[in-house]
């Protein structure tokens, strides 16, 4: 337990930053499951918006530092690549 009002104020401050990280996690892990359902259901404006979305979702996180830069462009990558494989 934190003693000072300092250690009490910085535990509130690193509650407040999980939440936010854990929404933002949420969302983009959202965006990537319904890119999925969408390519498998094979409807093609469907797979478009949501990849739109997904990729948004992703680069967002990763400028925020949930997720690296890098891991947020191997995964847009390997959607774009399922989608040129699928069409």
């Amino acid at each position: 337990m934190a003693n000072s009002a300092q250690a009490l104020k910085r535990a509130r401050q690193a509650d407040k930053r999980a939440e936010v990280n854990r929404m933002n996690r949420s969302a983009m892990r959202t965006a990537v499951k319904k890119f999925e359902t969408a390519l498998t259901a094979g409807d093609k404006d469907l797979i478009a918006t949501s990849f739109k979305a997904a990729m948004s979702e992703l680069h967002s996180a990763a400028s925020k530092g949930i997720i690296k830069k890098e891991t947020a462009s191997r995964k847009v990558s390997r959607m774009a690549a399922r989608i040129r494989k699928a069409a």
